[in-house]
């Protein structure tokens, strides 16, 4: 069973950066594509990047050119970096992978969730 687990979140003012890992354990991510999604308080779970096992990527329209996901098999670590930040990206973010295909912006299409790390950003 894979394990996803993003071990720090944090706060930043607006027009911080902020980098995100998620390491796998319990399978090797070689064979994973994995999302990166964000829960903010009253609003639907969304899909924000995405990097396939291939390394292609794609991302969520709200964080095009600002966002960048990348992975390290070797460590087994997929990470986001968050660059320009607004305040409008404070949600908890969460990694995602066991994806049963479909589209990638819909977590639905995700199996196996990490617990989540909440990032916060403020004026």
């Amino acid at each position: 069973q894979m394990r996803l687990v993003e071990p720090r979140g944090g706060s930043v003012q607006v027009r911080g950066s902020l980098t995100l890992s998620c390491t796998i354990s319990g399978d090797t991510i070689n064979n994973h594509s994995i999302a990166w999604c964000r829960k903010a308080p009253g609003k639907e779970r969304e899909g924000v990047a995405f990097i396939s096992v291939n390394y292609n990527r794609a991302y969520g329209d709200s964080v095009q050119g600002r966002f960048a996901v990348s992975r390290d098999n070797a460590k087994n670590t997929i990470s986001l970096q968050m660059n320009s930040l607004k305040s409008e990206d404070s949600a908890m973010y969460f990694c995602a992978g066991g994806w049963r295909r479909g589209r990638w912006s819909r977590p639905d299409n995700f199996n196996n969730w990490g617990q989540g790390t909440q990032v916060t950003v403020s004026s």
